[in-house]
């Protein structure tokens, strides 16, 4: 496996791995990576000639009370998980080389991005968007695999690519949980052992909506009411939102009889987790 810096670098040794019509998948991440990363790392192994990764924790995606600074950093464990699974490019610019001096230019993909997560951390869906069209600019993939979990960010990014005319695939997994049902997450590295306990009522009310659901009720207001009463049974879980909304436009809908995404958002303790199904 290949660790590059630089973007020209990396460009260029992209641009080689495509060469006589060869695939090349990649997958974005912070680090920090578990079992859900490598879910998307195997996908793309086993679609493309060539996988890279990048490991980059970008600062325009945290508001100035998130957790930038102790965001986990495991560079040498994720960089010996890649190797094994036969990545064969891993790009780790610093922010200098992401960022130059005087960047001011900004991606926002207006009327999502103040959607889901995005109505309670402002500005970061821009973050997210301005970063990922500058590693699609760099890397060129062929496609580019994002994991479920982060259902909103999905919505942002395939229609950032639509409207920017990017000229790749994007690649959606399916959630990877523990045994329990918690998703998988890098931040779930915060949680104390009691915290962690706590931590199961998002899945647990999305079950319950689910349940529901598959026993025919179509209205989103009375699912939401019932995933609000499961959060009030864990009074140490802070609910930030449950929201049933369009998978692609992230509106509001009211029957969810044609499908429908249920997103949730919850503080545990002091650490934000998300979760979602698909109805």
């Amino acid at each position: 496996m290949k660790i590059v810096h630089s973007i020209e670098e990396m460009r260029s040794l992209c641009r080689a791995a495509k060469t006589n019509g060869q695939r090349l998948g990649f997958v974005p991440t912070m680090g920090a990576l578990h079992a859900g990363h490598l879910a998307l790392v195997r996908a793309s192994l086993a679609q493309c000639k060539t996988t890279a990764v990048s490991i980059f924790v970008n600062p325009t995606q945290f508001g100035p009370n998130e957790d930038f600074a102790k965001y986990p950093r495991t560079l040498e464990r994720d960089q010996k998980m890649l190797e094994a699974e036969g990545v064969s490019l891993l790009f780790t610019p610093t922010v200098e080389e992401i960022y130059p001096k005087g960047a001011s230019t900004f991606v926002t993909v207006e009327g999502l991005s103040e959607r889901l997560c995005g109505g309670t951390r402002p500005g970061h869906f821009r973050g997210v968007a301005t970063v990922v069209s500058k590693l699609f600019h760099i890397v060129e993939p062929d496609i580019a695999y994002f994991g479920q979990k982060d259902a909103a960010q999905v919505a942002i990014i395939r229609k950032m690519v639509r409207d920017l005319a990017f000229a790749l695939e994007i690649a959606v997994v399916p959630i990877v949980r523990e045994p329990d049902g918690l998703a998988l997450s890098s931040r779930n590295a915060y949680l104390t052992p009691s915290e962690r306990k706590q931590a199961l009522v998002l899945y647990r009310a999305l079950c319950r909506v689910q349940t529901l659901a598959d026993k025919g009720e179509r209205n989103s207001r009375k699912l939401i009411e019932v995933a609000q009463d499961i959060f009030r049974e864990e009074p140490g879980v802070r609910l930030d939102y449950v929201e049933i909304v369009n998978q692609e436009t992230l509106d509001p809908v009211s029957d969810v009889s044609q499908g429908a995404l249920v997103a949730v958002a919850a503080f545990v303790g002091t650490t934000r987790l998300i979760d979602n199904i698909v109805l």
